[in-house]
């Protein structure tokens, strides 16, 4: 059935999009694809809610994106849950604040705070911490999930995860300070009842990441830490009678989620925030340019077959090993990856063409949408594009377009969500997640 329903899908988007209109192809899809191809809400969060999480960074206040500003743009209205990144994973092999300036120790003043009140001298939690709170204190639905690793603080996951010992301490350690609350410094519980769980986030088990240990070991290791995980959150929670969510954060990649044992984590974790983004970028210096986080996959790309991804793809390899499409959440990029040096190619729009003059940055949406150049639509991965002859600039992402139609995409195949990289990426008017919360949930 999945299949039938994402045939669906896909046929709709690519007879909408014939004239190249992402907004033609989105419109159309309001009027079809709820009647034709998405069954009543189901497989989500509570009463059958689609999950909508939103990933807050801990060094976004640096750059002025505090949490207030998800008021202000309006995405906390979409949000079913918050999940802060990033809790360090210390050498000792312990949960850890890579920045406790940010996390708990910086003064908010009355115009930067959720409350609207400044902190005030001799106040126990300050920073992020005590702000998430206010922001809970708000929107008591929110729910707030700490992230453990990411791409920077994964590299001593194998090494913990190696030995009961080492798992049963790890473990006990995040326990202590994101849900008992028991931070460095501070009163015992100062931070208590502000995250209601964990996302586990090491990138990767069994391949380097960013130049990290990593064997075969971690395989069974990682199995081993995530039931780790569930057991300690549940005697935490078991006074209270209260559950800790447990989700873990995977690759979208085949070659890579085979290094894990999906159908023995799926026992243990509420879902899985597969990663489907990154597909391609601009570390593949010479290109060929390509998507990103494409939902189909595009039949012309020039890549050898064990380099065409898409989220379809990833789907149905999760479904295939055995892990329930309610257990499946998917990730939209709030960025763009781009390549500099390319040439317009026969279709005068740069895509699938060669890279020259190397590699470009990363550019949040919110820079992307205004910068220089013509915004394409490719029918068949339903994904945007942009190209600028001006400078050869090519750049890959999402829009209001992309995201409503893999918004579709999720409630057509009965999966748990979505969960965005990040926040302070979107517009000022939060138009990326308004988009996808319209399209989840129809709010």
């Amino acid at each position: 059935m999945p299949a039938i329903r994402r045939t669906a899908v896909r046929r709709t988007i690519r007879r909408a999009a014939v004239t190249g209109a992402a907004a033609t192809c989105a419109f159309a899809l309001l009027g079809a694809a709820p009647a034709s191809a998405a069954p009543a809400h189901g497989g989500g969060g509570p009463g059958g809610q689609k999950e909508l999480t939103g990933y807050f960074t801990q060094w976004g206040i640096y750059s002025g994106f505090m949490e207030k500003n998800l008021i202000t743009t309006g995405e906390i209205n979409h949000l079913t849950e918050l999940d802060y990144g990033f809790s360090d994973v210390t050498a000792d092999g312990l949960c850890g604040s890579g920045d406790s300036w940010a996390d708990y120790q910086r003064p908010f003043s009355a115009t930067e705070s959720v409350s609207g009140a400044a902190d005030q001298a001799g106040q126990a939690l300050l920073g992020n911490f005590n702000q998430l709170r206010e922001l809970k204190a708000k929107y008591p639905k929110l729910k707030i999930v700490m992230s453990i690793g990411g791409w920077s603080w994964s590299g001593q996951f194998s090494q913990l995860a190696s030995t009961a010992a080492g798992r049963q301490k790890f473990v006990a350690s995040c326990v202590d300070q994101y849900l008992k609350g028991d931070l460095p410094g501070l009163p015992a519980g100062a931070a208590a009842g502000i995250f209601d769980g964990f996302a586990v986030d090491w990138e990767y088990p069994g391949e380097p990441g960013n130049g990290n240990p990593y064997g075969p070991q971690d395989t069974p290791d990682y199995t081993a830490l995530m039931q780790e995980f569930r057991q300690q959150e549940t005697q935490a929670g078991a006074a209270g009678g209260k559950h800790y969510l447990l989700t873990a954060n995977t690759s979208a990649n085949p070659e890579f989620a085979a290094k894990l044992e999906l159908r023995k984590v799926a026992k243990v974790v509420d879902w899985f925030n597969v990663m489907t983004f990154d597909y391609h970028g601009s570390w593949e210096a010479t290109g060929p340019t390509d998507l990103s986080s494409a939902l189909f996959q595009d039949p012309r790309d020039p890549n050898p077959a064990n380099d065409r991804y898409s989220v379809d793809q990833a789907v149905q390899y999760y479904e295939n090993q055995g892990v329930r499409p309610e257990q499946i959440g998917l990730a939209i990029p709030y960025y763009a990856h781009e390549w500099t040096g390319v040439a317009p190619g026969p279709n005068g729009d740069g895509l699938f063409q060669p890279a020259i003059a190397g590699v470009a940055g990363t550019p949040d949406y919110n820079q992307v949408v205004t910068a220089p150049g013509k915004t394409y639509w490719d029918p068949l991965a339903a994904e945007p594009y942009k190209y600028d002859p001006a400078s050869g600039t090519f750049s890959t992402y999402d829009d209001p377009a992309s995201v409503w139609i893999k918004g579709q995409y999720i409630r057509a195949n009965n999966l748990r969500g979505t969960f965005v990289w990040s926040l302070d990426g979107d517009t000022s008017d939060g138009s990326l997640t308004a988009a996808l919360g319209e399209s989840l949930n129809g709010r």
